[in-house]
């Protein structure tokens, strides 16, 4: 057990965090996203306490995060030009690159693939602990593996205390979900699992961008992920969630007749709700919903509720992100509702 450090981001507590990491430790990291729980990349007695500390299945692979762009090599041995358009127009940003791996990649890091995924974080403290660890960081999200991501210092606290030995605290993550991720197939691209960075965004670079099947509909069990998120429940409360597919009349008719007393509704901003709900709200757009949906996630927890009726967000844009990240909250428990 550790006395988890809940440490402001001074230079002094950056060069802390960089030689725990050295050390072969764990550090809770912020990022533009998402906070990581950050760990050398090409450390495998660290990278395993990463999912001893989340409690993370083995085959779920990890993104490995960098500084410059000089580190891709040391990842990966083959990187296509694409690789690099797409790095010039979206790094530092949230985007992960699926890439064939280089062999000082241990197969931990890359969940047992030949492949790892990449990405040079916007977030400048993330860099800065990076340039300071002198190595790439394996990051996945800094929470217990299935529950809501943590988008401040306090909810890593929250999931990990004793478990790791600091979080650097960067404040409220920008993004408030994580990159997304994409893998490159000749000029094409195809997206493994949606964020910020949407598929229009992805055609500036590559006229060919395909949305895998993965994003929106379970991976078996003994399938290989290529991507984190694509398996397992993921982004949970302890609440059951079921997404209501409809109108918000017909959201409010199911409710009225399928809600008790430790039922909650989550609605967009700006839905007319009656007072007799416990109801939360998520953003009344899909920029404002990624950036509150862990959060408000998590407050149902700390509300003690059970069940959660939650409204589907427009699919479109950055809102498929948004509905990718509820739909495994929900672990594919939808009602829909007629018109």
């Amino acid at each position: 057990m550790f006395d988890t450090k809940l440490l402001r981001p001074t230079r002094e507590n950056i060069s802390y965090c960089a030689e725990l990491i050295k050390s072969g430790e764990v550090v809770g990291m912020p990022t533009e996203t998402v906070y990581g729980l950050a760990a050398d990349a090409f450390n495998e007695t660290a990278v395993k306490k990463i999912f001893e500390a989340k409690g993370r299945p083995a085959d779920n692979p990890l993104i490995v995060h960098i500084s410059d762009i000089s580190m891709l090599k040391a990842l990966s041995g083959d990187v296509p030009l694409l690789a690099y358009e797409l790095a010039e127009r979206f790094w530092p940003g949230p985007l992960t690159m699926v890439l064939p791996k280089a062999d000082k990649v241990p197969l931990i890091t890359s969940g047992g693939l030949d492949t790892v995924g990449i990405r040079m974080p916007k977030s400048a403290l993330a860099r800065e602990l990076i340039d300071a660890c002198e190595v790439p960081l394996a990051a996945p999200s800094a929470n217990l593996s299935g529950s809501p991501s943590p988008t401040s210092a306090r909810h890593v606290f929250s999931d990990l205390n004793g478990l790791i030995a600091a979080i650097l605290d960067g404040g409220e993550c920008e993004v408030g979900i994580e990159s997304t991720v994409i893998s490159l197939e000749g000029s094409g691209v195809r997206i493994l699992r949606p964020g910020i960075i949407t598929k229009e965004d992805l055609m500036t670079v590559s006229s060919t961008v395909f949305i895998d099947d993965g994003v929106l509909s379970e991976v078996s069990k003994d399938q290989k992920a290529a991507s984190p998120g694509m398996k397992y429940k993921h982004y949970s409360p302890k609440a059951r969630v079921v997404l209501v597919d409809g109108s918000l009349d017909k959201f409010l008719e199911y409710a009225k007749s399928h809600a008790d007393e430790n039922t909650y509704l989550m609605c967009f901003d700006g839905d007319r709700v009656p007072g007799n709900f416990n109801t939360v709200y998520y953003g009344k757009h899909s920029f404002e919903q990624a950036k509150r949906l862990f959060k408000v996630l998590r407050e149902l927890d700390d509300l003690n509720a059970e069940t959660v009726f939650a409204r589907v967000p427009d699919k479109s844009g950055a809102g498929l992100a948004v509905y990718n990240r509820i739909l495994r909250a929900a672990a594919f428990e939808i009602v829909r509702v007629g018109e």
